[in-house]
């Protein structure tokens, strides 16, 4: 999983009046979870645009006033109208506790359904996993060569190595649809 460096600085004041004015001054109040208490803090709006505006997933090196944790975004809240980030929650990583987390899903190779006429569908772009947040990989590969032209792939067919995959195992993560010119050579070749 990739890193991503933070610098942020404890929060004293509380409440809607406070809070407005930390955004006025392009400020983001966020919070820490899952230490031994929670951890009030204020970081930079401009810090977080290469954090919030990816598809990637980050361990974040989270630096409060001289202290580092590791932490991952646990939540996002944006203004309606203008997409100002609000508020953002954190939860603190520990090497020995699992955490959930959703990782983005690459589709590779050519299906044998795209050469017979047919049109490849990512449905998911990202699976939800549970587990260690060193066995976590940046992206689960999914290899689509032998998906046939109507087939799909759901999420009880991808395993990933040591986590544990929290989707419906019913879901489709991709599928090779029929175009309307496969479907008409289709009837074609049924009269």
């Amino acid at each position: 999983m990739k890193t991503f460096e933070l610098n942020g600085t404890a929060r004293a004041d509380f409440g809607k009046k406070a809070a407005k004015t930390l955004r006025a001054d392009k400020k983001v109040p966020c919070v820490l979870y899952g230490g031994e208490a929670n951890v009030n803090f204020i970081v930079e709006a401009s810090d977080l645009r290469k954090l919030i505006y990816t598809p990637e997933v980050y361990l974040v090196n989270l630096t409060i006033d001289g202290k580092t944790v590791k932490a991952i975004v646990k939540e996002m809240q944006f203004h309606p109208l203008t997409e100002d980030v609000l508020h953002m929650d954190f939860l603190e990583v520990l090497d020995n506790k699992p955490i959930a987390v959703e990782i983005p899903v690459h589709l590779t190779g050519l299906a044998e359904g795209v050469k017979a006429g047919g049109k490849l569908s990512l449905e998911m772009r990202k699976l939800r996993v549970k587990g260690l947040y060193n066995d976590v990989p940046e992206r689960i590969v999914i290899d689509v060569t032998n998906v046939a032209l109507g087939k799909k792939i759901q999420v009880a067919d991808v395993a990933v190595e040591n986590l544990q995959v929290l989707n419906a195992k019913n879901a489709v993560v991709a599928q090779v649809k029929l175009t309307r010119a496969a479907r008409g050579a289709q009837a074609a070749a049924n009269k």
